[in-house]
């Protein structure tokens, strides 16, 4: 469903609202493939296993699961080099092995005998000869040659579990298609100009800028549980040395990834410029996460006999951060607290006055009791929170008359107090999604009123109910309303302004109408220049700009 996804054969034209189908416009593909009972066994079962042609076979997902089996076995490989996992769990990992291997001569032996039906070999004199020499089958054999030759000729285990790495090149049945999509997409292109299709979101990156993302993703996912389990000194003592490796490893992927987007950065709009450009880029807030993604590592290696920087480790977590590029949670969060900032930033000097009060408060009843507990107002500051939060720990409580009449009454002030700022969030955050929902009907609104949908517009539909969540059904509803309102509003057009009028029922339809056209405008015109117009320019009369301002809201 995102920007780059190919679009279905059926979408590929221009479509009529009649002839719309929601599942097609989504980019869903059917629950279950269309395919024939009939067919000869090899083409049936072809058709259903390997065919990536067929919408809904189980293409996909075979080879969803044969990628997870293949890194499943990389960490297998891993941890048989640490004796305290891999001794006391031989069996285990001897097993796994054979499931593996099992699963991977299946898929060879299985895409041997429908090689006859495949579209690259079916053409050749003999089509299972030709798979057999292709680069993939030759991958696929090695995956499983090493454990079948171990039974006849006399292979150390040690090159053994060598030679099983080569199951992580089966991984580029995956990587070269995507691949040379991406060079036929960027054919004639700078070098340059292909990095930024690599990095950023376009028309450009296709396939292979997704699995950039995961592979980052992942990457980000592996250094993160490495840092929470190197803090667990069983499992540290374990594998400390595969936890260095890690670092070293992640710190490597994201600093080039650092590189290619600062390089490449120029190319998006806003960016334009060799220095002020790059310098736009470095400040942007997901950029700088990227930064403190990797500057622990190397300030730790650089400047450590110099400074103890081992609590920078803990920074480390930060690329965690990493994840909400482009997440639009985030950025929709971003907006709410921008535009609530004032309000949020009130509450809070509010709350700060409530702290410093209690606090004080605190101190004076309760000093000459405890003190040490309320040692001064600063260190009442602690309890004040603790108090106005409602969270209690129980550490630090007063044991005065007056100190704890002052604890019950500022708990229930806290309760109100505290509460604003997250009922502020929630109730912005909430018309913010309803407003980019209002903003994806208008826009529905215009793709349809001229009653057909071209594949531009195809596009802009599932990205925007991608970005907004919104499902078929959500969708199906909002495309019935408007082919509604749509409907209503052409028989309101065919009718002179009299005859509506003469009708209440009518006349109240015609109003909605415009008023739904007047806030269309509103959210599409610069307000600014607007005003500009209406106001200095005296277009406009007093009474019309506030009706306007009132009705755009």
């Amino acid at each position: 469903m995102d920007q780059q996804q190919a679009l279905p054969a059926e979408n590929t034209k221009t479509l009529s609202i009649k002839d719309l189908d929601i599942k097609s416009l989504m980019g869903q593909a059917p629950t279950e493939a269309n395919i024939s009972h009939d067919l000869p066994m090899r083409k049936w079962l072809y058709s259903w296993l390997l065919d990536p042609t067929i919408p809904g076979n189980h293409q996909k997902g075979i080879d969803k699961w044969i990628g997870l089996l293949i890194v499943a076995n990389l960490f297998t490989l891993v941890f048989e080099h640490v004796p305290g996992i891999y001794d006391p769990n031989r069996e285990w990992f001897h097993y796994f092995d054979i499931f593996s291997i099992g699963i991977f001569t299946v898929e060879y032996l299985v895409r041997l005998y429908l090689a006859p039906e495949d579209a690259e070999f079916k053409a050749r004199k003999n089509a299972r000869l030709a798979y057999v020499s292709s680069p993939f089958a030759i991958i696929d054999f090695l995956a499983v040659a090493p454990f079948y030759l171990q039974a006849f000729l006399p292979i150390d285990l040690r090159v053994l579990r060598a030679l099983r790495l080569l199951r992580i090149l089966k991984l580029f049945r995956i990587v070269v298609p995507a691949y040379q999509e991406f060079a036929a997409k960027n054919q004639g292109r700078t070098f340059r100009q292909k990095i930024h299709a690599l990095i950023f979101v376009s028309d450009y990156g296709g396939k292979l800028q997704e699995l950039f993302e995961n592979f980052i993703a992942v990457w980000v996912l592996i250094s993160v549980l490495a840092v929470i389990l190197e803090s667990v000194h069983s499992i540290s003592y374990l594998l400390n040395v595969e936890f260095v490796i890690i670092d070293a490893v992640a710190v490597a992927i994201f600093t080039i990834e650092y590189c290619m987007r600062m390089y490449s950065c120029v190319e998006e709009p806003g960016f334009k410029g060799a220095l002020a450009g790059r310098w736009r880029q470095a400040k942007s807030p997901s950029t700088v996460i990227d930064l403190l993604a990797i500057l622990p590592f190397f300030l730790e290696v650089f400047l450590h006999h110099l400074l103890d920087l081992r609590f920078l480790r803990v920074f480390r977590l930060t690329r965690l951060l990493k994840l909400t590029r482009g997440n639009d949670a985030t950025a929709t969060l971003g907006k709410v607290i921008a535009r609530e900032w004032p309000v949020i930033a009130a509450a809070a000097f509010i709350m700060l006055l409530l702290v410093v009060l209690t606090a004080s408060l605190g101190y004076l009843f309760e000093y000459e009791a405890q003190p040490d507990k309320f040692e001064n107002i600063p260190t009442s500051i602690y309890w004040a929170v603790i108090t106005l939060a409602s969270v209690g720990y129980g550490d630090i409580s007063p044991v005065t008359t007056a100190g704890r009449v002052m604890t019950i009454v500022l708990a229930f002030i806290g309760i109100g107090i505290f509460a604003i700022p997250a009922a502020l969030l929630s109730s912005a955050f909430s018309d913010e999604l309803h407003k980019e929902r209002e903003e994806l009907k208008n826009n529905l609104y215009n793709i349809l009123k001229d009653g057909v949908i071209d594949p531009d517009e195809v596009v802009i539909i599932r990205r925007e109910a991608l970005r907004l969540h919104l499902n078929e059904a959500e969708i199906s509803a909002l495309i019935k309303l408007i082919e509604h309102e749509l409907e209503k509003e052409s028989k309101l057009q065919s009718l002179p302004i009299n005859t509506i009028a003469e009708k209440p029922e009518l006349a109240v339809e015609h109003y909605k109408s415009l008023l739904s056209q007047i806030r269309q405008l509103a959210m599409l015109t610069d307000p600014a220049a607007f005003d500009a117009v209406a106001v200095g320019k005296d277009r406009l009369s007093a009474t019309e700009v506030a009706l306007w301002r009132q009705i755009k809201g």
